[in-house]
């Protein structure tokens, strides 16, 4: 059976995909259950359960089998892209059992993107040996800010889901019918898995699931779309990562801002600024990904030629500009509310009354998450 404008291997790689994460993400979710590997509530943090986080293991696990039984024609880029998604598939699940350093971490993300890159993949910026250094720095920044992405229950999932379908398009029409299928099992993946992960989730992708799922987009995006160079790839490829990066960016602004670490955990990205406006957690995944589906379908335009490369590029730098203004207008780092008696105006004595007009110090046990 095949689905109309999918190829057979695409729509079978799809719909395996589809079913293998999501009886893997159940068994994962009891492994971690077993074994203790959950990710537990803090002040950082905007879930209020502790949640099993080995599901990045079923995503990874359920996606690249039905590609290896189904892609043909296995090109070096497509390769490349399958041990490197591996490779820091692999290099999250470890981070999820026992953290690693960061350090380790950013040499194993840079030699994974070098791996694509050394098969000739390169943004077309400056025509020479720097687009090398240029695209690797690119696919660690787009994979991490996936994995910054992933603090919501659907939230990663539903953006990469709806990317990676956009993204499998343009793939097969660029003549990738490697790469298609790889996109189209993510997206399929990316599908069952939030079975198990929409709100209320039942099991996180953790780090696992949340690098594999940027470094393939990240990925395929330069590879599919670099092949028209110049203003038309550079506009596509950033359109296709619009939301990693917006959230990123409003992440980064905030904290420095703030006065506060950089890669400390919070819930002050794009997804808790949207809840704070009034959105239910589903409803703040489904608008993700619908924007995530909008930019990407324009990357797409971009990349055929269909649209203006500079003028679309421009009407999305304002655009991201003025959404990050106003997202960090939403506060980022609610004030602790102060206890409803402390509120109401103290009783006039004659004397001192020990802490008469003190409210005292804020609890440090009332939650602050929105």
């Amino acid at each position: 059976m095949t689905f109309p404008g999918l190829t057979a291997a695409q729509t079978q790689a799809g719909l395996c995909a589809l079913a293998a994460v999501a009886i893997l993400s159940e068994l994962s979710r009891r492994v971690a259950l077993r074994h203790g590997l959950v990710d537990r509530p803090n002040r950082h943090k905007a879930h209020r359960q502790p949640t099993p986080y080995l599901g990045g293991a079923a995503i990874m696990a359920g996606t690249l089998l039905p590609v290896a039984l189904t892609a043909r024609g296995w090109s070096a880029p497509f390769i490349e892209i399958v041990l490197g998604a591996a490779l820091l598939g692999l290099l999250g699940l470890a981070d999820d059992i026992r953290p690693l350093s960061p350090v380790l971490r950013l040499i194993v993300e840079a030699a994974a993107a070098a791996l694509v890159v050394s098969c000739g993949v390169r943004l077309p910026i400056f025509g020479n040996a720097f687009d090398d250094a240029v695209t690797v720095l690119w696919i660690v920044v787009l994979t991490n800010s996936f994995n910054l992405l992933d603090n919501m229950d659907g939230a990663a999932a539903a953006v990469g889901s709806a990317t990676a379908a956009v993204l499998a398009v343009s793939a097969a029409a660029a003549g990738r019918p490697d790469v298609a299928v790889l996109l189209f099992a993510l997206s399929a993946g990316c599908v069952g898995f939030l079975i198990h992960n929409w709100a209320p989730a039942r099991i996180f992708m953790g780090d696992a699931g949340s690098l594999f799922l940027g470094f393939v987009i990240a990925t395929a995006a330069v590879v599919v779309y670099t092949t028209r160079g110049g203003h038309p790839a550079l506009t596509a490829v950033w359109l296709v990562t619009f939301i990693p990066t917006l959230d990123t960016a409003v992440v980064l602004i905030s904290r420095h801002r703030a006065g506060r670490p950089l890669l400390t955990g919070g819930t002050d990205h794009v997804s808790h600024r949207l809840r704070r406006l009034g959105l239910s957690v589903p409803q703040v995944g489904l608008a993700m990904s619908a924007l995530a589906a909008a930019t990407s379908l324009t990357g797409m335009l971009v990349g055929r030629g269909s649209l203006s490369p500079v003028d679309v590029l421009l009407a999305g730098a304002v655009s991201a500009a003025a959404m990050t203004w106003g997202l960090l207008r939403v506060p980022g780092y609610p004030k602790a509310i102060r206890p409803r008696s402390a509120l109401r105006p103290a009783p006039r004595v004659l004397g001192p009354a020990p802490g008469d007009g003190d409210a005292g110090p804020p609890d440090p046990k009332r939650p602050t998450r929105a």
